[in-house]
């Protein structure tokens, strides 16, 4: 039987002086998922081992998807057609969000730069593109066009001339056309009908027709997750994002209708292990919002997905003495995505020390920086916020340090090439600087 709407939520009064069981259970979200680790570790060594072979048969086994080893890689005349099947204004909002995050990404890039040693020498800083890069799409319970156009397009911004796309197909073998679309315009370079554990192998191991990769980027599901951990040193990586998670600070200027809908938006991704909460300092709204909240999930699409994560104690509502305490308590949350749905979001901009992405204001759903505004929508996620940040422009580029020393550079730098050589043991290093004075 499937899990029902309750038909009012729960709201908790929340105090950092008294401890509360049911906030410490919704801060708790495990990163990690020991079957999906065992289970990628497995099929990660078989593809190390038999390369396409071992794709092939677990597209097969999991996906039910039977193709020829020839037909991995979309062709050229599926993107023509996915771009002739595609209505202009779904072109036209694709074309847009690519430009609006190409222009971010640009912003964002750092210069190369120089600066003069006391002597004549320079020190500096040179910024390269990588080669190859693996760009994962998720697309098994929603087609996300959107995620090519917050990775691949960083790629394209930074230079990186070969850029790898996989992503789950139907069983027919077809893939969305909107995903497609959105790969042309954002530079992607080869794409494969692959998804899953198979897919970050691919591009990790590589294949006899398919060259592995440098650095795998996106979102995905558990499995995905502990593929990508396991392949982490083979390959470089953005960072580890699991299930979605959205924060609400909230003040009595907030219109509880717009908070309802912020809450639910990440509750309806898939996984089921989705976390949104809401804290503010104004009891009414919270009461509010629990009363608005059943009536939406009943109307939604997705229901039956937002009601998992109903019932697994997903969403929170909770007030706080005053608003900087549900500050506090955001920050131990940690969230990938943040919104401060209060009068004056530039005074509590500064004091957001953890999260992912900031959305400041009513005007700032968090679906705008999902699909428009212009930062990846990649994130971190289950507290990694505290450590990790989202992905940029410079994680498709190679940074390089620069140093060139004049004679009177080194000349003022060897007593402290010595001490540390001798504090090291390192009597080679020592020599290394002592032989170009020497007597000195």
């Amino acid at each position: 039987m499937r899990p029902s709407t309750p038909s009012h939520f729960r709201v908790v009064h929340w105090n950092p002086a008294r401890r509360s069981t049911t906030v410490e259970e919704f801060m708790m979200r495990p990163t990690f998922d020991p079957e999906a680790e065992r289970i990628a570790a497995d099929l990660l060594a078989d593809i190390r081992a038999r390369g396409e072979a071992a794709i092939l048969a677990a597209m097969a086994r999991i996906d039910g998807v039977t193709v020829h080893p020839t037909e991995l890689r979309v062709s050229a005349k599926e993107f023509d057609a996915a771009e002739d099947r595609l209505a202009p204004a779904v072109k036209g909002s694709i074309l847009e969000a690519h430009n609006r995050v190409a222009d971010f990404a640009r912003r964002s890039m750092r210069p190369d730069w120089e600066a003069e040693t006391p002597h004549g020498g320079r020190l500096g800083e040179r910024f390269a593109p990588l080669s190859r890069v693996g760009v994962y799409v998720p697309g098994g319970t929603a087609p996300l066009a959107s995620t090519v156009v917050m990775t691949a397009t960083l790629a394209q911004v930074a230079g990186v001339p070969e850029i790898v796309a996989c992503t789950p197909c139907a069983k027919d073998g077809s893939v969305r056309p909107e995903i497609l679309f959105a790969m042309k315009v954002c530079g992607v370079t080869e794409a494969y009908r692959v998804g899953g554990i198979q897919a970050i192998g691919m591009m990790a191991y590589g294949t006899r027709r398919v060259p592995a990769v440098e650095k795998i980027v996106g979102p995905g599901n558990a499995f995905v997750t502990a593929a990508k951990r396991q392949v982490y040193g083979t390959v470089a990586l953005d960072l580890v994002a699991g299930p979605s998670e959205c924060a609400i600070l909230a003040d009595a200027s907030a219109k509880p209708d717009w908070v309802a809908a912020d809450l639910l938006a990440q509750a309806e991704h898939g996984s089921g292990h989705e976390r949104a909460m809401l804290v503010t300092d104004s009891p009414a709204l919270a009461d509010a919002v629990a009363d608005i909240l059943p009536e939406r999930i009943r109307g939604m699409s997705r229901r039956a997905t937002v009601e998992r994560v109903v019932n697994r104690g997903g969403i929170l509502i909770a007030t706080a003495p005053s608003l900087a305490d549900g500050m506090d308590l955001v920050n131990r949350f940690a969230p990938e995505h943040f919104e401060l749905a209060v009068e004056n979001p530039e005074e509590w901009i500064p004091r957001a020390k953890t999260a992912g992405a900031i959305f400041a204001g009513h005007w700032t759903p968090e679906s705008a920086g999902d699909f428009a505004a212009g930062p990846s929508h990649v994130l971190p996620t289950g507290g990694a916020a505290r450590m990790f940040d989202g992905l940029t422009v410079e994680a498709f580029r190679h940074r390089t340090s620069v140093v060139r020393y004049a004679e009177g550079d080194l000349r003022d730098a060897l007593p402290v090439v010595r001490t540390f050589a001798d504090i090291e043991g390192l009597d080679g290093h020592r020599a290394s600087a002592d032989i170009r004075f020497p007597g000195a």
